[in-house]
């Protein structure tokens, strides 16, 4: 994610640059977009993290569940520990800890297979942001359009994140609310 706002901001900046040797000031109309409020507030965002929480909710309720068997094989096990022959004992602890290291991994594992779920529904809404942005400009004779985070300063009327938004969720077949 990082890598494509980083190449999208040298590739502003070199189209600024030729844009600047070829065009008046006057000429030049300019937008910003905040990405990451466009990913987070159209509904497609919206979407993918609904779809996280759901995931996370699932695995979440399973590991708890688990968790919860590992403490009473824990407490049987000091309760039961004194009366229970070493053999017996010694047994008991090993599946303790077998069981341990299995929750281990499902959490590890779990926390991997959200991170690459978070990774490929993020890259997807940043992409399509992306393919809007470039339509947008094109129809709109924009010289140029940059993200947000690459600005210091800029006038808030040159913000053109909202209509961004609109468009994506035009794009995947969004009516707007009432009132909007």
């Amino acid at each position: 994610m990082k890598k494509i706002v980083l190449v999208m901001m040298v590739g502003f900046a070199l189209l600024l640059n030729g844009a600047l040797s070829h065009v008046n000031a006057a000429d030049m109309k300019i937008g910003f977009v905040d990405i990451d409020r466009a990913a987070n507030d159209s509904e497609e965002g919206k979407k993918a993290v609904s779809g996280l929480k759901d995931f996370m909710s699932s695995r979440q309720a399973t590991i708890s569940e688990r968790g919860k068997d590992i403490e009473k094989m824990k407490s049987d096990l000091e309760k039961q520990g004194s009366i229970m022959s070493q053999d017996a004992k010694k047994s008991k602890i090993e599946e303790v800890e077998r069981v341990e290291r299995e929750f281990q991994r499902m959490v590890s594992d779990a926390n991997q297979e959200f991170e690459k779920k978070r990774r490929e529904s993020t890259e997807s809404v940043y992409k399509e942001i992306i393919d809007i942005v470039v339509k947008f400009g094109q129809e709109e004779k924009y010289t140029v359009i940059l993200p947000v985070q690459s600005l210091l300063y800029s006038d808030k009327a040159l913000d053109i994140t909202d209509t961004i938004i609109k468009k994506l969720n035009e794009h995947k077949g969004v009516k707007p609310a009432a009132g909007k």
